[in-house]
């Protein structure tokens, strides 16, 4: 299983090269979890970016995979996770949700690099 961060989900919508990088991950509904926060993330992105009707379409697309609620074992495991690393709370939330399921996370996002599991998104070089 795979879990795909917001940031990466914005890159893919965007249609940019570090995008591009995500395809792979993108590729299979069945094989991607995604953390509500990514749903509240990409939303509010692209609603204030592109307008509400953008937001809609990728929360459409975005819904296809597997959405994972937080729970309150997750919370604690947020917690736990994003004091052992300075994560922010977003982060915290997403690499909880993958390292809960046995997923392997992918983002581009510096917050990431070093974790156990991570696998980054490097960016394109030109």
């Amino acid at each position: 299983m795979i879990v795909v961060d917001s940031c990466g989900w914005l890159e893919r919508f965007a249609g940019s090269r570090r995008g591009e990088l995500y395809g792979q991950a993108l590729q299979d509904p069945r094989e991607l979890l995604m953390p509500v926060v990514c749903l509240i993330e990409v939303y509010r992105t692209l609603a204030r970016q592109a307008g509400e009707n953008a937001a809609l379409d990728a929360v459409g697309i975005m819904s296809q995979v597997d959405v994972v609620p937080l729970t309150a074992e997750d919370a604690v495991a947020v917690a736990r996770l994003g004091l052992a690393h300075s994560l922010p709370r977003a982060d915290g939330i997403i690499y909880a949700t993958a390292r809960r399921r046995d997923a392997e996370p992918w983002t581009h996002d510096e917050h990431a690099r070093g974790l156990p599991g991570v696998r980054l998104a490097e960016a394109p070089q030109d």
